[in-house]
């Protein structure tokens, strides 16, 4: 695996950096520091066509758009220091309250309205054995959006020559502290200007966090008879219309060990042949196919409507921090962030 600094001549900020990686089957995976984002994956078809299979901005500069960041939409982003929702914004470590910027009605999203899709990282490029690794850094400080502790994150990505895109996520604090790390791609595996509404998914999940509105309600149960049921593959859009018409943003409990790399889902899409595996060693899959996307962003290729690309967020529970039942995002000192997430691209 390769990797090359892609020359920027149009952006008016030097820091922005953008990275080509390539393998031997040809795949084309683009990332910038600008939210340590990834903007592009091209991959073959079945008829070994390439096209891209993720939604992504033409331009770096445009993820750390103040107007864009203002109605944000976390295009292909590195999202923390927490992925998904807190409620009320706040939570109670060790005895105290810990206040969040309240950025989602009256919860906290994704981090908060400056989280670390919002910031521009430190890039560098790791020789291993087994090639080239691009590398994203960021410090979040003590009380950084109301979060404990200091926090140092690094980002590894590894386009392996098995067509598999490998992240690997550590973060170390000084203090107990949430965390939970995501990328939120976009991902419409046909390559076209179409909704996802037909690609068949299955994500090997028997329970999932049931909500009430946007957050769980703390029960865990079992996906069996209900439209989360994603054990054998159904489309995206068969079961709709017994869902908000956001269609899926929901929480499925992974089946197997937290800290075991297992496989959480896999989609087809039909007419291309392409298929998208995806292995985790999180807890938790939020599923979500893009309800809230409604054309506001776009690239030279299409706009981001609705269920214009559908996103696998591997991560703890949304709201954990205040669910002691949930398994513990809590980290310090003693307990050191590692988590792995692998995007496996193959046709049929």
């Amino acid at each position: 695996m390769k990797i090359h600094e892609i020359p920027l001549s149009d952006t008016k900020n030097k820091d922005i950096k953008l990275f080509e990686l390539t393998n031997k089957a040809g795949t084309i995976v683009r990332i910038t520091n600008a939210g340590a984002s990834v903007t592009s994956i091209k991959t073959k078809d079945k008829n070994a066509n390439f096209s891209d299979i993720v939604l992504g901005f033409d331009r770096p500069e445009e993820y750390i758009n103040q107007n864009y960041l203002d109605n944000c939409i976390f295009i292909g982003s590195t999202i923390g220091r927490f992925a998904n929702r807190i409620a009320k914004g706040k939570f109670n470590l060790d005895g105290k309250t810990c206040k969040l910027e309240i950025n989602n009605g009256h919860n906290h999203l994704h981090g908060g309205s400056s989280g670390f899709h919002s910031r521009i990282w430190n890039p560098q490029i790791d020789n291993t054995d087994a090639g080239e690794v691009l590398v994203m850094k960021l410090n979040s400080p003590d009380g950084d959006e109301g979060y404990p502790g200091n926090l140092q994150v690094e980002v590894r990505f590894f386009l392996s020559d098995d067509n598999e895109l490998i992240i690997d996520y550590n973060a170390e604090s000084d203090a107990k502290t949430p965390v939970n790390l995501t990328n939120h791609s976009y991902f419409n595996l046909s390559g076209k200007d179409i909704d996802v509404l037909d690609h068949e998914v299955m994500i090997f999940a028997d329970e999932y966090t049931p909500k009430n509105g946007d957050l769980p309600t703390g029960d865990i149960i079992p996906t069996q008879k209900t439209p989360f049921d994603f054990k054998s593959f159904h489309k995206v859009g068969e079961r709709l219309a017994s869902l908000p018409k956001s269609g899926y943003d929901h929480n499925l409990v992974i089946n197997g060990e937290e800290g075991d790399l297992r496989r959480a889902a896999v989609i087809k899409e039909r007419e291309s042949g392409r298929i998208l595996e995806i292995y985790t060693t999180m807890p938790g899959l939020q599923f979500y196919t893009g309800g809230h996307l409604d054309g506001s962003y776009g690239n030279s290729f299409r706009r981001f409507g609705k269920f214009a690309g559908m996103c696998f967020e591997t991560q703890y529970f949304p709201d954990s921090p205040n669910h002691p039942s949930f398994p513990s995002c809590i980290f310090g000192p003693d307990r050191p962030y590692s988590h792995t997430t692998i995007f496996k691209f193959g046709t049929e």
